[in-house]
C-alpha cells in the first residue's frame, strides 16, 4: 500500500456491458475566437487537445443517461425486471426534489422493488459509482445494478469565461454491474479532501446561498454566482499530487496476483494535465486511452465515454485489465483495476434534443 491510499476489495462483482450518449449539437471550440481571439484559441486547443464538444439545448444529464440506458439494456438484452438497484450520479440533477433516479426508474419501466438514490459527484463520480454499486452486489443486497453516470456542464458554464468555455462538454453513460461468485475481486482506492473544494465550486443555487448573494467568485463579465469557477492551477497541482499514489496503490495491488494493466482510463480533464501524469508516472503511452478532441471534458462520464471512443463506432466487446481513475472537484479521486472479460460496449448513441422531457 503507497503512502495513505488503503486498498478495499469488491468481491465478486462484474460489469456486463457500457453504453453511452452525447447530444446532437455540436460547438466548435475555433468559433470562440470571436470571443478570445484567434490566438488565444489556438493556444487553448493545443493545450487541452479539445477541438469540438457536444453540448445539450434543453436536454437533462437525466436524458442521455435514459438513451445510453436504453442502448445498453436492448443490446444486452436483458430482463427490466431482474434490476434491482439503479444509481444516478451526477452533479446536474433535473430537479432540488426528488431524486432524479426516481425520475428515471419510472422512465425506464424498472420494478418498483428497485432501489434507486442519487450520488452527487463529479470528477471521480463513475469510479465512486462502480464502488458503490459493487459493495452492494458484493454484501447480498443486490443482484443486479444499472449506474447512470452523466453531467451536463455546459449549462453552469459561463461562455465569457476563457477558463472553461472552451473545455466541458455534456454525456450520459449506462453501466451494468451483476453479481458473479466467478468474478475476480475488485481493487479499488477512494479518497477525499475538501480543503479544495473551494477551487472547483457553483457557490450559488444551493442552500447555502440560494439568491446568488455570494460574490467570492464572482467576475464581472467573466462569470456570476451561479456559473462554474475553476482554480485551474490548484486543480493541476492537487492532479500531479495525489494522482500517482492511488495509481501505485492499485499495481501493487494486482501485481501480487500476477497482473498487469492493458489500458489506464484517467478522467479526460485535457490533454495537458493528463499528459503531465503520463510522464509524472512513466507509463507506457501507448496503453493510456486519451481522447478529448470531439467531445471535451464530460465531467463524470468521460471514463465511460473515452472506453466507448476507443472500442469504436461499431460497438462490440472488450477484455483485458483495465485500471479506471476519476480526480477532480472535491477533491476527491476514486480508481480501480477492472478485469473486463468481455464486456459488452455500445456504439455511442446521438440524441436529439426532442427526445428531452419537459414538465412533469
Amino acid at each position: 500500500m503507497a503512502g495513505n491510499d488503503q486498498v478495499r476489495l469488491v468481491k465478486q462483482v462484474r460489469i456486463k456491458g457500457i453504453a453511452c450518449a452525447v447530444p446532437g449539437q455540436v460547438s466548435e471550440v475555433s468559433c470562440l475566437s470571436n470571443s478570445f481571439g484567434s490566438e488565444s484559441i489556438d493556444k487553448i486547443i493545443s493545450s487541452t487537445g479539445v477541438e469540438r464538444r457536444h453540448v445539450v439545448s434543453n436536454e437533462c444529464s437525466s436524458d442521455l443517461c435514459l438513451a445510453a440506458a436504453e442502448r445498453l439494456l436492448s443490446d444486452l438484452n436483458l430482463d427490466r425486471s431482474t434490476i434491482d438497484t439503479l444509481i444516478f450520479v451526477s452533479q446536474t440533477h433535473d430537479f432540488t426534489l426528488p431524486a432524479t433516479a426516481c425520475v428515471l426508474q419510472e422512465r425506464l419501466n424498472l420494478p418498483m422493488s428497485t432501489a434507486a438514490f442519487d450520488i452527487a459527484l463529479g470528477c471521480s463520480g463513475y469510479a465512486y459509482g462502480l464502488w458503490m454499486a459493487g459493495a452492494l452486489l458484493s454484501g447480498g443486497g443486490s443482484k443486479r445494478a444499472l449506474l447512470l453516470v452523466g453531467d451536463t456542464i455546459s449549462k453552469i458554464v459561463s461562455p465569457s469565461d476563457r477558463s472553461v468555455a472552451a473545455l466541458f462538454g455534456d454525456a450520459g453513460s449506462a453501466t451494468v454491474l451483476e453479481y458473479d461468485p466467478s468474478a475476480p475481486d475488485l481493487p479499488f482506492v477512494l479518497g477525499t479532501d475538501g480543503r479544495g473544494a473551494k477551487n472547483l465550486i457553483v457557490p450559488a443555487g444551493g442552500f447555502r446561498d440560494r439568491n446568488g448573494d455570494s460574490t467570492d467568485t464572482s467576475e464581472e463579465g467573466v462569470r456570476g454566482p451561479y456559473d462554474l469557477y475553476m482554480n485551474g492551477a490548484e486543480i493541476f497541482a492537487f492532479t500531479l499530487a495525489r494522482v500517482p499514489g492511488l495509481v501505485t496503490a492499485l499495481h501493487e495491488a494486482i501485481t501480487a496476483s500476477g497482473k498487469v494493466v492493458d489500458h489506464y482510463v484517467f478522467h479526460q480533464a485535457n490533454r495537458f494535465m493528463l499528459d503531465h501524469l503520463v510522464k509524472r508516472m512513466k507509463l507506457p503511452r501507448e496503453k493510456v486511452i486519451l481522447d478529448v478532441k470531439d467531445v471535451g471534458n464530460t465531467s463524470c462520464a468521460s471514463i465511460p465515454l473515452a472506453i466507448s471512443l476507443f472500442q469504436g463506432s461499431a460497438g462490440g466487446h472488450l477484455s483485458g485489465q483495465f485500471m479506471l481513475a476519476g480526480f477532480g472537484v472535491g477533491y476527491s479521486w476514486a480508481g480501480c483495476v477492472a478485469e473486463f472479460d468481455n464486456v459488452w460496449v455500445s456504439p455511442i448513441t446521438v440524441t436529439s434534443h426532442l427526445e428531452a422531457v419537459g414538465d412533469m
